[in-house]
């Protein structure tokens, strides 16, 4: 290996890197919904795949519906934007999510987007904002009000939900932020979690502090898979909507109060700690927790007891600002709560 060229090196390293990392990731996925937990009805919550939120056939364009069983509409409405790296996971992987919403009592809108390195930049962006403007439109015929909207997503899709918290909030030319705006779309909460949120420099974790080969690796496959061939340029400003909220001015609607939740051995720490530092001069309420020695996405791992600490986190910050109609909680609760975690 090391009479190879460097560049070759890399390379092979990064594949196999691609193979195992995404490879664990999937097994996870598909393993967790075999889990009984998984079952929406021991949660008392009814489930509604494949909603369409753009008509064209395609999976990448379909949504999952939670709703919890006997909870009064209409429903605060979370919608909530997958991780895994703009490269892989769906609706599916993330059914946890789905559930720990829905039966605190919110109506969830679970997103599919199209894929890096397939669909770079913008096109995952363009989905979350057709997500967005269903939500605006056709939640209210799914027992949901979509006035008391919340936007949540972790890793990548942190990265989304705070580049859709934005279009909300500032007037902008990009044909989907634009529509976005004429939406009238007014989140009363934004909730990313340890999120990428400088896709256009992957490099400045590794300047910061030394890490690890193979995750400096995920990072830079990441950033060269949702940007493709194009280079910085202000068409890839919301690639970065971290940058974009700490070199813009006024918005022209008030941004809506977050809560950004981060381990410490999260090789991202340094986005969670820059969003809170740039909300916090624009005096937007925002909650942040750091997690002692919690790695990347742990609170997905809900049946540990700092996942459960981050979710009694969320729970608390949703009932300060978007409080749920009702709690709900299934026929086997007391074993969910300590099998789930949520």
């Amino acid at each position: 290996m090391r009479d190879l060229p460097a560049r070759l090196r890399v390379g092979l390293r990064r594949a196999a890197g691609s193979v195992l990392v995404d490879g664990f990731f999937r097994g996870m996925a598909r393993v967790g919904r075999l889990h009984p937990d998984a079952r929406p009805e021991r949660h008392n919550v009814e489930l509604v795949r494949d909603v369409p939120y753009i008509d064209d056939g395609t999976t990448e364009h379909l949504l999952d519906i939670y709703r919890p069983r006997g909870a009064h509409a209409p429903l605060p409405v979370v919608l909530y934007v997958h991780g895994g790296s703009f490269r892989i996971l769906s609706k599916n992987s993330h059914w946890v999510m789905g559930l720990a919403f829905a039966r605190k009592g919110y109506l969830v809108l679970n997103i599919n987007y199209r894929l890096a390195p397939r669909h770079p930049y913008p096109a995952a962006l363009e989905d979350a904002a057709a997500a967005l403007r269903w939500a605006m439109s056709s939640a209210a015929c799914h027992g949901g009000d979509a006035s008391r909207l919340v936007l949540a997503g972790e890793s990548a899709g942190a990265n989304l939900v705070t580049a859709l918290a934005l279009c909300c909030c500032y007037e902008r030319s990009e044909p989907f932020a634009r529509l976005i705006w004429e939406s009238g779309a007014q989140p009363r909460a934004v909730i990313p979690a340890c999120g990428m949120l400088q896709v256009s420099d992957p490099g400045r974790f590794a300047r910061r502090r030394r890490l690890p080969a193979w995750i400096a690796d995920r990072m830079e496959v990441a950033s060269e898979a949702y940007l493709g061939p194009a280079r910085p340029s202000p068409a890839l400003e919301l690639a970065d909507p971290l940058v974009v909220l700490e070199q813009a001015g006024p918005p022209d609607r008030p941004l809506p109060p977050f809560l950004v939740q981060v381990g410490t051995r999260d090789p991202l720490l340094d986005d969670t700690r820059r969003l809170a530092a740039a909300l916090a001069r624009r005096r937007v309420p925002c909650e942040a927790y750091y997690y002692p020695g919690e790695i990347h996405a742990f609170h997905a791992l809900a049946w540990r007891k700092q996942a459960r600490r981050a979710w009694g986190h969320i729970y608390a910050f949703l009932d300060r600002h978007v409080p749920p109609a009702s709690e709900i909680w299934g026929p086997r609760a007391d074993q969910g709560r300590r099998g789930a975690g949520i």
